[in-house]
């Protein structure tokens, strides 16, 4: 995709939704760091559907830990993985109490010393709760930025790494919203909807399947 090209495709879609937002349902930067930990390999409308009761009980690291493994589990049985995502969440919550005074750290190297957190759910929480220039490249970002010639790489990494060279500053900061958005609704992974998709002008996509 050509420099000219990679400013009208944020361009198009920010005018399309100038202020995206993450799907999952948080009220601060702790219930945010936990819920993204829970995401993994799981759909935000999962996840949404779990934290909305168990937030309700636990939205501090402190009451998180009072509840207790079997009281996390139960409350996110209906997600993939939950026995380990239990027990990262409450190493979380006790690492957050005894190094951060409770908080999330807003660095990445503290952030990614926490228990089943990875560079990605880093990424997320430093972009969406601090508003860092950082993209968290999760499975739709990764097959946008390949298949749209956006910013080609054999890895995650290598995808993030090129993002942050060619997506405009003026895109940055909410350009992980737009991919993502854009990957799950529109650049579809089995068969992208190219007649629906507002950037397929500068998309190297080739050949665009039709409309069914």
């Amino acid at each position: 995709m050509k420099p000219a090209d990679v400013e009208t495709f944020f361009a198009t879609l920010k005018a399309a939704n100038p202020q995206p937002a993450s799907e999952l349902v948080y009220s601060s930067v702790f219930e945010l760091l936990a819920a993204v930990l829970l995401s993994a390999q799981a759909t935000d409308v999962s996840v949404n559907k779990a934290t909305r009761r168990l937030f309700a009980v636990a939205p501090s690291p402190q009451r998180m830990l009072a509840l207790g493994l079997d009281g996390v589990i139960e409350h996110i049985k209906t997600i993939g993985l939950f026995r380990s995502k239990a027990k990262h969440l409450l190493e979380t919550c006790r690492l957050l109490i005894e190094r951060h005074g409770g908080r999330v750290p807003r660095s990445r190297e503290a952030l990614e010393a926490l228990p089943g957190v990875g560079r990605k759910t880093a990424n997320v929480v430093l972009n969406v709760a601090f508003g860092e220039p950082t993209l968290a490249v999760d499975t739709h970002i990764f097959r946008v930025g390949n298949r749209t010639g956006l910013a080609p790489g054999k890895t995650p990494l290598a995808v993030e790494l090129k993002l942050l060279q060619r997506v405009p500053a003026a895109y940055l900061e909410d350009a992980h919203h737009w991919l993502i958005l854009h990957g799950r609704y529109v650049c579809q992974a089995r068969k992208p909807r190219c007649w629906d998709c507002a950037v397929a002008d500068v998309c190297d996509f080739r050949p665009k399947p039709p409309r069914p």
